[in-house]
């Protein structure tokens, strides 16, 4: 936000100071149109600039056929709003609308909708918005590193949610409050948010997806861990194969910081798989249950891992 001020005040300077030297009219407009052009990534930038100018140009050719048709009246503006705004709705443009709004007013406080009026309301857009967009592409400050602290929270969050879910397994006594759940969804969140605005500051071939993958692939794993959440929640007695669970969930506890795909955790699940079938059959209802709800388990551990398969790097020697 303060590098963002500091732009902004850049911008508004520079704009004011060219139109005064260039003689165009109410230079101060320069500024504020430059405060409305500043953006938070290159692309938007452009795009904000664009969106600015054909809306503007839009509001000078409807206000000056208004106000040349009609006069200088108060109620003309009404008019004008009624017609233009939803105009530039219809267009997808509303972002321009407020600049559009600023160059009619100016014709309306001139009471002259001449072409030497419109020339200086065209001179205005392209030193105000003109400023902003090269002050905007100029430079934005680099988001690797929060990105890189996001990522390493993540999988830190998600390390603590695995041994808390193991401990449980190990013993059903264990309460876990499941705060880290809250935390990582945030996480990720804002993660994903600097990856985007990373890749729209870079204007040539759109930057480097993997952080949007990585941060998608994160989310998609979240979803997969409330399910298991919700099948350990549902064993109430400490068993064996919970017990084997709570080794392999205790292994992904120290994959997950790992950049590449191991696939051990899913040898380990499939060889686990096996050995349920030699195993005696349940002895009561209730040991049926949570061995069900182990079992259920296992599937979406493996549904987990396929996530990781299809998104991280493979390791050289596992093709």
């Amino acid at each position: 936000m303060g590098f963002r001020v500091l732009k902004t005040a850049l911008a508004v300077v520079i704009a004011m100071y060219i139109a005064h030297v260039f003689g165009v009219k109410t230079p101060a407009a320069a500024g504020l149109l430059a405060i409305l052009g500043i953006e938070v990534t290159k692309k938007k930038g452009i795009q904000s600039a664009l969106h600015r100018i054909a809306a503007s140009l839009l509001a000078l050719l409807i206000g000056c056929l208004l106000f040349q048709v009609v006069g200088f009246h108060v109620w003309v503006v009404g008019v004008f709003l009624l017609i233009v705004f939803p105009l530039l709705h219809r267009l997808r443009i509303t972002e321009g609308a407020v600049t559009g709004a600023v160059v009619m007013l100016h014709l309306f406080a001139y009471e002259d909708a001449g072409w030497r009026s419109v020339l200086n309301e065209m001179s205005l857009l392209l030193v105000g918005l003109g400023t902003a967009t090269l002050i905007n592409i100029a430079y934005m400050p680099k988001a690797d590193k929060k990105i890189v602290r996001h990522k390493e929270r993540i999988e830190t969050l998600f390390s603590d949610i695995f041994v808390n879910m193991a401990k449980h397994l190990r013993d059903n006594t264990v309460i876990w409050d499941g705060k880290e759940l809250l935390e990582v969804s945030e996480e990720i969140e804002q993660g994903a948010a600097l990856a985007k605005r990373a890749m729209e500051n870079r204007l040539i071939f759109g930057g480097d997806p993997y952080w949007r993958v990585y941060f998608f692939m994160r989310g998609e794993q979240l979803e997969s861990i409330h399910r298991m959440i919700d099948l350990v929640a549902q064993v109430y007695q400490t068993l064996p194969q919970g017990e084997l669970v709570a080794g392999i969930l205790e292994d992904i506890s120290h994959s997950v910081k790992e950049d590449y795909y191991t696939g051990e955790s899913e040898k380990d699940l499939k060889e686990l798989d096996e050995r349920y079938k030699m195993m005696p059959l349940p002895e009561s209802r209730a040991e049926f249950e949570v061995r069900a709800a182990i079992l259920q388990l296992n599937r979406e551990l493996m549904h987990y891992l396929s996530i990781a398969k299809k998104q991280k790097k493979q390791r050289p020697e596992a093709g």
